[in-house]
């Protein structure tokens, strides 16, 4: 992802609205949940969320000192947006558009490390990007699972009807 056309200050505010955006998401899922091992996952995930959303905080505030913090509604830069989801479409579905804002994020700060001074925020931007991939992989893991699911629901509706 080239993201030399962007300012820093666009950067990083884009990095907010989208760590904002997904923990949104993700806390609301596991509000949704009845399975208490996908809510624990899902609410780890919000709190990653949060807290890159805290450190790219931060970043900007040391970039940009005594400038208030104003997300734009929409950014010049191409992260995917991730959105609360509607109940009717599948979890599976879901976690399909979430593996994709997972992916681009870790592109994205794999790449962000280019337009940022400090080897120490370098280094962070570089394990948020790797941990980014390990949410996809969280994600990928529990999709399977909910996809069985799924399917079995389909195949087999009327399984919870007794004698």
């Amino acid at each position: 992802m080239d993201l030399s056309m962007y300012t820093l200050e666009d950067l990083l505010l884009a990095a907010i609205k989208s760590e904002i955006e997904s923990r949104e998401v993700y806390a609301t899922l596991a509000d949704r949940v009845r399975n208490a091992f996908l809510k624990e996952r899902l609410t780890f995930l919000a709190s990653e969320e949060e807290k890159h959303r805290t450190f790219i905080e931060v970043i900007l505030n040391r970039n940009f000192p005594g400038e208030e913090i104003v997300l734009p509604k929409e950014t010049p830069v191409p992260l995917p947006v991730l959105r609360i989801p509607d109940e009717s479409i599948p979890l599976s579905e879901v976690f399909e558009h979430a593996k994709e804002a997972e992916k681009a994020s870790s592109e994205f700060y794999r790449d962000l490390v280019d337009q940022v001074d400090g080897s120490d925020v370098k280094k962070t931007l570089l394990v948020f990007s790797a941990m980014e991939m390990d949410h996809y992989r969280i994600l990928d893991a529990e999709q399977e699972n909910i996809k069985r699911f799924e399917d079995f629901d389909v195949e087999w509706p009327m399984m919870n009807v007794g004698p």
